[in-house]
């Protein structure tokens, strides 16, 4: 074994860590050398948790490991350390191998860790979509996690993912329609086909203009076909139609009400 470090042809890349090849060690070689050189009681947590139980869609930069509350981090250049005293069978699980957080805890912390609050949204939505996880989990997961980063965040995207709301935030709207100053709409408007009823969200008739506001991503293929085949449906009914995600509705209402002015001047609106 020494012979072979010495000559390059193997490597050391920790003291009691030796890699049988002399090239770049892997993705899934960084993750264990950043688990198995941690203290003991230590787990892959975040992202690297979950991409180890099936996420898709997501690349790792970083290999991320959370540690026993004072434990020392170990010197490694590809992994970011994060301590917690909260490492118990409720949050790790007790067969899975690498040893990792559960996915509702994993999701809630690579939501909390985000620098960028569009991210923390994403995580969590993701998670729930591709059924790693329940809503239910999540919302327990953060629980008890206290009051961390990105917390009002996370709890809306929880309730999104749960389908608390799916259909327009009519609250939001209405506050972007009365600062605009716009005509009041016709809301959840039937459009009778010979094949079925469509019901659309907002729709001034008058100025042939019309809204949809999606709830949340769609990352199933047959929901987001069909969901798309809805909306060729009642574009081509005739009038105009934005589209809006119920996050622009609620985190975006100067650009959403903007778009929304755009849209009713093109139909013959003199307001404003």
């Amino acid at each position: 074994m020494r012979a072979n470090i010495r000559a390059v042809r193997w490597q050391r890349p920790h003291r009691g860590i030796v890699v049988l090849h002399n090239g770049p060690l892997t993705t899934t070689q960084q993750t264990w050398l950043a688990l198995v050189t941690a203290q003991h009681g230590a787990a892959l947590a975040g992202l690297s948790a979950l991409l180890k139980d099936q996420l898709r869609g997501f690349d790792r930069d970083r290999a991320q490991v959370v540690l026993p509350m004072g434990a020392r981090e170990p010197p490694l250049p590809w992994a970011s350390y994060h301590w917690s005293t909260q490492l118990g069978d409720a949050d790790v699980h007790p067969l899975r191998q690498p040893r990792r957080t559960r996915p509702a805890r994993s999701a809630i912390d690579e939501a909390r860790w985000s620098a960028h609050k569009v991210r923390a949204r994403v995580i969590v939505l993701a998670t729930a979509q591709q059924r790693i996880v329940l809503p239910r989990d999540l919302c327990n997961a953060l629980a008890r996690r206290g009051s961390p980063r990105n917390r009002a965040m996370i709890l809306e995207s929880i309730q999104d993912a749960a389908g608390g709301i799916q259909s327009l935030p009519g609250t939001d709207f209405e506050r972007i329609r009365r600062r605009c100053r716009l005509p009041a709409p016709s809301r959840q408007v039937v459009l009778q086909r010979r094949d079925g009823k469509l019901y659309l969200d907002v729709e001034w008739r008058r100025y042939a203009a019309r809204c949809e506001i999606h709830g949340i991503p769609h990352s199933f293929v047959a929901q987001w076909d069909g969901n798309v085949d809805r909306t060729n449906e009642i574009t081509l009914d005739g009038p105009r139609l934005l589209i809006f995600t119920s996050y622009a509705v609620r985190r975006r209402q100067k650009r959403v009400g903007y778009q929304l002015i755009r849209l009713l001047r093109r139909g013959g609106w003199a307001g404003r």
